[in-house]
């Protein structure tokens, strides 16, 4: 199978979906560089799941920096010496604005992001991976960071809400939908090679990738 006209690939997904893991699979069979989100380097996360309302602006306003710096220094660079595969989207900096800060916060965040102007190339493809609410939850629990225990499952909820209504509206590039509900892709080769299979194949501008129990 061929994947060559993948040259940027961006995975996206609530909190638990499994991205940032699929993002470095991905990254090393195409032989292509990674652009990760980083949250754990931004210091207002921690606090933000302990006073929501307190840390929210600073939060998004650290992680839009960090991706809009990102994307600059991406966009100076040679994107097509070897491709890059990402696990976050500028685009969804807006939903968790959104989400999280109130009227006159969401006011600021968006003269700040004007400003900023965060610039990014159209990517090739986009993957967004689905999930339960419930299995997002056992993955994050799974996966033991010590911030994320006092996460609000009404929170998640609300993500992954968000999620979906976002991409529901999305246009901007094909769009692989990926319901992960009974694939795994960091630990089983064979749903990783369904998933290389399906971008292979992928025509349209917006397709659905599920495997049945």
């Amino acid at each position: 199978m061929t994947l060559s006209r993948y040259r940027y690939v961006v995975v996206e997904g609530p909190i638990g979906a499994g991205k940032t893991s699929l993002t470095r699979k991905l990254a090393e069979h195409l032989g292509a560089d990674i652009l990760l989100e980083n949250a754990g380097d931004n210091p207002f996360l921690p606090r933000f799941y302990q006073e929501p309302k307190r840390y929210a602006l600073p939060t998004q306003l650290h992680f839009l920096f960090d991706r809009a710096r990102q994307l600059r220094d991406l966009a100076q660079g040679d994107l097509f010496h070897a491709g890059t595969v990402s696990d976050f989207l500028i685009d969804k900096d807006m939903l968790f604005a959104r989400l999280n800060l109130d009227d006159d916060e969401f006011e600021l965040y968006q003269k700040v992001y004007a400003d900023l102007a965060p610039q990014a190339p159209t990517p090739d493809l986009v993957i967004y991976l689905q999930a339960p609410i419930e299995a997002l939850k056992e993955r994050v629990k799974r996966r033991g960071l010590d911030f994320e225990r006092s996460m609000d499952a009404g929170y998640l909820q609300r993500l992954a809400n968000s999620y979906s209504e976002f991409f529901h509206r999305y246009e901007d590039a094909p769009l692989l939908i990926v319901n992960t509900s009974n694939l795994n892709f960091a630990e089983s080769e064979a749903d990783f090679e369904l998933l290389l299979e399906r971008m292979s194949k992928m025509r349209g501008p917006r397709e659905f990738f599920s495997r049945a129990a």
